[in-house]
């Protein structure tokens, strides 16, 4: 289905007519991330894992401020998903950072780490 500027997109807002043009061009302008996907580990939930999380926050803010972990979604829902950031850096430069993480260390978290491709300047809305 093909929307124009002020189709109604089913279900969903009005949408913005995007040609071939622009999309070949921004996807182009695309660069290389990672994507890491943090769940539970086998000792998630013993006994004062509450200062290890403390901790691995800590190091995610540290991560932050270097521009290392460009986003960072912690997930609470009871899953055992905890969060998925999306990094500036290659598979195995995330892989050693993540392999040094305190909560991964402790058995409270596991990930996995995934490449993927975005748009640099791309950020959440306020």
């Amino acid at each position: 289905m093909k929307c124009r500027a002020g189709d109604e997109w089913p279900g969903r807002l009005q949408m913005t007519e995007v040609t071939d043009e622009f999309m070949k061009e921004m996807i182009g302008r695309t660069k290389e991330y990672s994507i890491v996907i943090l769940k539970s580990g086998p000792d998630r939930h013993r006994e004062g894992v509450e200062k290890i999380i403390w901790e691995h926050a800590r190091r995610n803010f540290a991560l932050r401020e270097e521009k290392i972990l460009a986003v960072v979604c912690p997930v609470a829902d009871g899953s055992d998903l905890n969060g998925i950031g999306i990094c500036n850096a290659g598979i195995e430069r995330v892989k050693e950072i993540m392999d040094g993480d305190p909560g991964v260390k402790a058995g409270v978290f596991t990930y996995e780490v995934h490449p993927c491709r975005s748009f640099p300047g791309d950020c959440l809305p306020e």
